[in-house]
C-alpha cells in the first residue's frame, strides 16, 4: 500500500460514519448521470415531475453503487497505483487509507445497486415492461464493469461498457417520459455515452502502470500510452459524427450541431494528452478538460433538443 496523498480521505478528516459513506460514492462525479437524465427528458414528448424525480434519484443511486462496487473490486489495483491523480484516478482511496473496510465498501456498493430495483418496478408499472430490460442491462453493466468473472474494464471493454451504460441512462429517462423506443434518445444517448467513455479512457493513462502490474489489460495498457493517444480522438470523432448523422437524417434539428462546441475543450485535452502521454503527473488539465467537454456536450444537446 503506498502513502496517502494530502488531498485524499482519512479517518481523522471523517470521524463520523455518514460522511464517510456519502463521500465513498464519489458524489462529485455523479453529475454525468444527471446530465444524461436531463438529456433523456429533453428527448421525450412529455414530462411528469414525479416520475422524473424518481428516475433522477435512482439513476444517481445506481451510478453511486457502481462507483463503490468498482472501488471494492479494484482495491488491489488501486493499492499499487503510485501515479494516480486524485480525485480523478486511482479510486476513492477509502479502502487503501483505512477510512472504510472492504466489507463496508462492498455492502454499500451492492446495497445501492439493489436499492434501485423497487423504484425500477414502480416506474415499469407506470410506463411499461420495456423499461425492465433497460434497467436490467444498466445494472448488469455497472456490476460487470469491474466485478469477476466478466471484469469488462480489465479486458479492454470498459469504454464500450461505459458508452452503453450512459446510453441506457438517456434512453431510460426518455422512456419514462413517454418516448417508447424512439430513435432520438438512442442517437443522443450513444453520442453522449461516447463522450462519457472518454473520461474513462483518459483516466487510464495515469493508471496504466498499476493496471499492467495488476493484470488489467485496458486499451491503454495493450497499446501503450503513446500509441493509445489516437483512441481519444477516435472516440470524440464518433460522438460528433453521430450528431451530424442524426441531423442529416432529420432525427435532430440543426440546432443540435451546437453540441459540437464541446469539441473545443476535447481538442484542448487531446493536444495535452498527445504532448504528455508519458508524463501522467501532467495530465490533470487534460482530464479536467475532458470532464468539461462531456458535460458541455450533454447540456448543449439537451438544450437544442428541448427548445427545438
Amino acid at each position: 500500500m503506498n502513502q496517502a496523498l494530502p488531498m485524499e480521505p482519512s479517518r481523522e478528516q471523517l470521524p463520523s460514519a455518514l460522511p464517510r459513506f456519502f463521500l465513498a460514492t464519489r458524489p462529485a462525479f455523479l453529475s454525468v448521470t444527471w446530465v444524461g437524465v436531463l438529456l433523456g427528458f429533453a428527448c421525450a414528448p412529455g414530462f411528469n415531475a414525479l416520475t422524473a424525480a424518481v428516475t433522477l434519484i435512482f439513476a444517481l443511486a445506481a451510478h453511486a453503487g457502481a462507483n463503490v462496487v468498482n472501488d471494492f473490486h479494484d482495491m488491489d489495483t488501486d493499492a499499487l497505483n503510485t501515479e494516480r491523480l486524485f480525485p480523478f484516478t486511482g479510486g476513492s482511496r477509502f479502502i487503501q487509507n483505512g477510512v472504510l473496510s472492504p466489507r463496508s465498501i462492498a455492502l454499500l456498493g451492492y446495497g445501492l445497486l439493489l436499492s434501485v430495483v423497487p423504484a425500477g418496478f414502480w416506474l415499469m408499472a407506470k410506463v411499461g415492461n420495456g423499461l425492465f430490460w433497460i434497467g436490467l442491462a444498466g445494472l448488469l453493466l455497472g456490476w460487470a464493469y469491474s466485478a469477476p468473472p466478466l471484469r469488462l474494464a480489465a479486458r479492454g471493454m470498459g469504454e464500450l461498457a461505459v458508452a452503453l451504460g450512459w446510453s441506457l441512462v438517456v434512453v431510460g429517462a426518455a422512456m419514462v417520459q413517454g418516448a417508447a423506443w424512439a430513435p432520438r434518445p438512442f442517437y443522443a444517448g450513444l453520442a453522449y455515452g461516447l463522450m462519457v467513455a472518454n473520461l474513462l479512457y483518459i483516466n487510464q493513462f495515469p493508471d496504466a502502470t498499476a493496471d499492467a502490474a495488476a493484470g488489467k489489460r485496458t486499451v491503454v495498457v495493450r497499446l501503450g500510452r503513446t500509441r493509445a493517444v489516437a483512441g481519444y480522438a477516435v472516440i470524440t470523432a464518433l460522438a460528433a459524427l453521430i450528431v451530424v448523422a442524426a441531423v442529416i437524417m432529420g432525427v435532430f434539428t440543426p440546432w443540435a450541431l451546437a453540441s459540437l462546441l464541446a469539441l473545443l475543450p476535447a481538442i484542448q485535452a487531446y493536444r495535452q494528452l498527445a504532448a504528455q502521454a508519458e508524463q501522467p503527473a501532467a495530465l490533470r488539465p487534460a482530464i479536467q478538460a475532458t470532464i468539461a467537454a462531456a458535460h458541455l456536450f450533454g447540456l448543449l444537446l439537451a438544450a437544442a433538443l428541448f427548445f427545438a
